[in-house]
């Protein structure tokens, strides 16, 4: 080797240092992506990595964002809020992200807000619960937090309505006494007046509970019309099934995290019938053409299941597109307003008319997630799959 492939290996050694390990890192927008990885809600947080891998991919190919590539930083929380919290730290301190997008649950986003807040970088949560975009004394500030599913009071709000509508005015509630239980219970009890829908029992129950017959069988006693669930993994299944072995007969609705043919398939037969508000990508055929969402969640089906195949180990459901939606917007408002933080901040606040997988986006200051009652369906099981409930 000569000296001047010496000297240009040496330049090239150097240039890998410098960008730790990747010698475009100046051409590229660093964006932190962190989910449950491994840890009980993985069957969430891997196919929500995947899709982060997949929407990233497309929008690269497509020109990227002003000529510059996304990166993908991944952490994986474990489902363990002081890990989320690390890496977060990582993520804003060290990687210098200009966005984070995740992370799974409630309570890891919950953990992280505050670093969130005080590291001044947007975050674009996959999450379900509702307080990591909410304010006050107790919550904290939320200008830095964003979420792509929908709010539980949203989920709360269409559940109610086919309720009214149906006519099943007495209801008991079972709830899981996790984070996100903790917040369905909160807007099932305070939004049940303006339906007109009388709760006649409230039961808990842990997220890692085997065995929820006590509370059904408290709640029948109550006589309610109906059975409210809210909870996400293999917990709403055991009740479903519970509810089954207990022959009692009256009709279930889970909440908007577990429509996904895992339920069905963890709960068997005893799923038939069951109901819950979903996204309209779990019945994308049965939209009308009007609906300006079937193109899009069209395009995202093809792309998840024909070209990478990711349905071939985690089915397509209601948590799908979540990663979708949250990278789609930050990207969007990338091309606006650049990487600076406040200039992307507002940007993102102000995103307007974005049709994206698990709805139509209309953020505000007051707003952070944009999404409506109109961006979910009720679904019911029928023959072991679901369809749009009647």
């Amino acid at each position: 080797m000569n000296k001047v492939q010496k000297l240009l290996v040496s330049a090239a050694l150097l240039a890998l240092t410098l960008s730790g390990g990747n010698v475009f890192a100046e051409d590229t927008i660093k964006i932190g992506a962190f989910f449950d990885l491994s840890g009980p809600a993985a069957f969430i947080g891997t196919p929500t990595k995947l899709v982060a891998d997949m929407v990233v991919d497309k929008i690269n190919k497509e020109g990227g964002v002003n000529g510059k590539e996304i990166e993908l930083v991944i952490g994986d929380t474990e489902g363990d809020p002081a890990k989320a919290v690390n890496i977060a730290k990582k993520f804003i301190y060290k990687d210098k992200v200009a966005a984070i997008i995740g992370p799974t649950r409630t309570g890891t986003g919950m953990a992280v807000k505050k670093i969130i807040h005080g590291g001044k970088i947007p975050a674009f949560m996959t999450v379900g619960g509702d307080p990591v975009i909410m304010g006050g004394e107790k919550l904290g500030p939320f200008d830095w937090v964003f979420k792509s599913p929908q709010r539980s009071s949203v989920a709360v709000k269409r559940l109610y309505m086919y309720l009214k509508e149906k006519g099943l005015n007495k209801i008991a509630l079972l709830t899981a006494s996790d984070g996100f239980g903790k917040d369905g219970s909160r807007w099932l009890t305070k939004l049940a007046p303006e339906y007109g829908l009388t709760i006649v029992a409230q039961e808990a129950f842990g997220p890692r509970d085997t065995d929820m017959t006590a509370q059904l069988t408290n709640a029948k006693n109550a006589n309610p019309s109906a059975l409210v669930v809210w909870t996400i993994g293999p917990a709403g299944s055991i009740v479903s099934k519970n509810k089954a072995q207990l022959g009692i007969d009256l009709p279930l609705f889970q909440c908007h995290g577990l429509p996904d043919p895992k339920y069905i398939e963890l709960a068997g037969k005893a799923s038939e019938g069951d109901r819950m508000p979903a996204t309209k990508l779990m019945v994308v055929d049965a939209l009308p053409d009007s609906d300006p969402q079937k193109p899009v969640i069209q395009e995202f089906v093809r792309l998840y299941t024909d070209k990478y195949h990711f349905d071939k180990q985690f089915p397509i459901n209601t948590h799908s597109g979540y990663a979708w939606d949250a990278i789609m917007i930050v990207a969007n408002a990338m091309k606006k307003a650049g990487t600076d933080a406040d200039a992307l901040r507002a940007a993102i606040e102000t995103t307007k008319g974005y049709v994206g997988v698990s709805g139509v986006y209309n953020l505000t200051p007051e707003d952070h997630n944009g999404l409506d009652v109109d961006s979910m369906v009720i679904v019911q099981v029928k023959d072991g799959k679901f369809v749009m409930a009647q």
